[in-house]
This record gives C-alpha cells, sequence and structure tokens, in this order.
C-alpha cells in the first residue's frame, strides 16, 4: 500500500486498501499488525480476513509495563550504594573527632552524634542486597518476556514437531503470570498493571492464530489428494523442516546451524528411497516441495518487514528528500517489489504472482523512448 493518508479509521484503510487491490486477482487471508482499532475493524468488516496479533507489540507492551519501572528502581538502588559507601567512607573520621577534638559547629547548633560503623556497614550490605535483588527480579521478567516470543512458533524448535494452539496459550500465560507476581511484588502504578493486562488480552487471539493457520494448512494438504502416509509426512515432517529453515534465516549463524540440521534431519529421509515420498518421481517432487514452503510461510507472528520498510523510507527518504511525492513513493515501491531479491534470488513480485515477471530493466525501455545520439559536430577546416 505505502500510502500517506490524514486519518487512520477504517474507511480511510478500506478506500485505500479497495485503490491498492484492484486488478489483482487474489483475496486477502490474513493481517499481522498491532492492535490499532481503525485497523482491526478494516480487516474485519471489510477484508473479511484473519488479524494475526504482532509478537512485537506483545512483547514491547510488556517491557513498557515491567522492565523500565524495575530498571528505574535499580538505578535508584544503585545509587543508594553509592551513597551508603561514601557515607561509611566518612565515618572513620567522624569516630576519630568524636574521640578527640569536638568537632566545629555553628553557633546555636547541637554537636552532631557519632555515627556507629555497624550501622552504616549495615546500611551498605542492605542497599546491595536490595540492588541484587531488583536485578534478579528484572533478569527473570527479560527471560519471560523472551520465553513468550520463544513458545510462540507454529513449530517447536527443539524438537521439530508442530505445536498445539492451546498447550501455546498456556506456555505464553505461565509467563505472563511470572510477570505479574513480580510487578505485584514491587508494588508497581496501576497503570503498569494496565498495561500488562493489556497484553495479556492478545493471548486468545494468538491462539487463534495458530488454529487458524492449522486449518489452512490441513485444508490446502488436502487439496493435494495425497495417500495418508503421503499428507502425514507433509504435516509431520515437510512442512516443519521448511519452517526450521525460515526460522534459521533470521537468526545468527551460531543459533541457525542447529535449526538447519533439524531440518535436513526431517526432510532428508522423506525423500530416500522407501520413504514417505520418495515413490514420488523427480518431477513431481520439485512441485510439492515449494507447495510445503509456500504452507510454512502462513503463520506471521510478527509485521517486522513492514515496520522495517516503513523505518528505511523514513530514514532515507525523509520530507526533506521528497518522500510525501506520491510518483516518488511508487518509484520506490517499485523498486521493492520488482528488482530487490532475497538470498534465493527471488523478488516480491515473484513470490506474489508465483511466476517470474519480466526485467524491470526491460520494461523501462520499452516504456520509455530513448532520445537519439546527438550528431557529431562538424570539423573546422584547418588553414
Amino acid at each position: 500500500l505505502e500510502q500517506a493518508a490524514q486519518a487512520r479509521d477504517q474507511d480511510t484503510w478500506n478506500a485505500l486498501m479497495e485503490r491498492a487491490l484492484s486488478g489483482l486477482n487474489c483475496r486477502v487471508m490474513q493481517s499481522t499488525s498491532d492492535e490499532a482499532p481503525g485497523l482491526l475493524a478494516d480487516v474485519e468488516h471489510h477484508l473479511g480476513a484473519h488479524h494475526s496479533p504482532d509478537l512485537f507489540h506483545v512483547q514491547h507492551e510488556l517491557s513498557k509495563a515491567i522492565s523500565v519501572p524495575l530498571a528505574a528502581k535499580q538505578r535508584a538502588a544503585h545509587k543508594a550504594i553509592i551513597q551508603a559507601e561514601e557515607t561509611l567512607n566518612r565515618v572513620p573520621a567522624h569516630l576519630d573527632t568524636a574521640h578527640g577534638a569536638p568537632a566545629k559547629r555553628g553557633p546555636g547548633r547541637p554537636p552532631k552524634a557519632a555515627a556507629s560503623l555497624e550501622q552504616v556497614a549495615q546500611d551498605v550490605e542492605a542497599a546491595r542486597h536490595e540492588h541484587q535483588r531488583l536485578s534478579e527480579q528484572r533478569e527473570t521478567v527479560t527471560k519471560s518476556i523472551r520465553a513468550i516470543g520463544h513458545a510462540y512458533h507454529f513449530v517447536d524448535l527443539e524438537r521439530g514437531v508442530r505445536r498445539n494452539g492451546k498447550l501455546i496459550a498456556e506456555d505464553m500465560q505461565r509467563h505472563i503470570d511470572t510477570i505479574r507476581t513480580i510487578a505485584q511484588q514491587e508494588h508497581l502504578s496501576a497503570t503498569c498493571l494496565e498495561r500488562l493486562e493489556k497484553a495479556e488480552r492478545v493471548v486468545p487471539k494468538m491462539q487463534a492464530t495458530i488454529e487458524f493457520v492449522s486449518g489452512y494448512v490441513r485444508q490446502q494438504v488436502n487439496q493435494l489428494e495425497l495417500a495418508p502416509p503421503q499428507s502425514f509426512a507433509m504435516h509431520a515432517y515437510l512442512i516443519p523442516s521448511y519452517y526450521l529453515d525460515r526460522v534459521a534465516s533470521t537468526r545468527a549463524v551460531r543459533e541457525a546451524i542447529p535449526l538447519r540440521e533439524r531440518a535436513e534431519r526431517l526432510r532428508t529421509p522423506l525423500f530416500a528411497p522407501g520413504g514417505a515420498l520418495g515413490a514420488w518421481s523427480p518431477l513431481e517432487q520439485p512441485q510439492l516441495q515449494p507447495k510445503a514452503k509456500t504452507l510454512a510461510e502462513v503463520f506471521q507472528r510478527s509485521s517486522s518487514n513492514v515496520e522495517g520498510r516503513n523505518g528505511y523510507l523514513s530514514l532515507r527518504n525523509h520530507q526533506l528528500r521528497g518522500l510525501d511525492h506520491p510518483r516518488k513513493r511508487a518509484c520506490l515501491t517499485a523498486v521493492h517489489n520488482f528488482l530487490l531479491t532475497r538470498p534465493d534470488g527471488t523478488t516480491a513480485a515473484e513470490r506474489f504472482f508465483g511466476q517470474k515477471p519480466r526485467s524491470m530493466f526491460a520494461a523501462i525501455l520499452d516504456a520509455v523512448e530513448i532520445p537519439p545520439a546527438p550528431l557529431s559536430p562538424p570539423r573546422r577546416a584547418v588553414g
């Protein structure tokens, strides 16, 4: 779409989406975004599609609700340690003054009581203990937020098997309960608890997304009219293997290697002689594998590709460079869809239409009239 608009209500979304989809023989089946009311209403009432919550926005909401206040309390505890240690360093001087000459004081002021060395040492130890306790609480919250992202996968990354939506929701709810317990122990504000509840309300939608994806994948595999062993192999091994490959492409090299090895262990025996899909001819196997790859990508848990695209445009082509010009945005969109490629060499247009479009530069050359070369200037006669 990539269209600037003054409003974000459902009518605006509907009008712009109709314009963007006009001429395309397709139907929107799924939308992945944050919980913006206008966008949700457009997806439900106009597109009739399923809405998949954005995992990033759930984790970000939890981070703002718990991690940020805990970080502030941790910084305050660190400052208390510094102050207590400074006081401890000054105590010996006060004790020497108390046992020797009386300390000078202003007129009318009572003498200062010498601080107890033992009491100040206890204050330092208490401050350090409080800082350590807050550090452990914050680390627990961070691990719980990451665990929510680790749980929200269509395939179990350690075992390579399909996951159940109800079990995923239970795992995420358990981590949210851990975060809530810490928030209550730290007596965080009502605003923080409201943010936590806001993120918690999305969990049933995430469970519904897993069920939607499972139902769609099951429907698409049934249309292939495979035999029961082959259908089971598609569901249990082939599709999960390509999902692991997809996740590996987003990870660092050290984390991606085990995922790719696990994917190969799932996929290789299927096409070996005697395997569930080994009876397929070499011409039929390449048709089955792209279908499995496509079904592995149905589950969309984040809109990071769209957010990243918007951020790139804002960074490289802000208003001073004319991003508000419709023609420039249209050109950038065309370059993004028809020129930029993934590591596998495919463009966005090729993945969308299912076939390789003609060269973008060839299309430009056909549409632009190239002016003829200028005539050579006449040579001057040498006299």
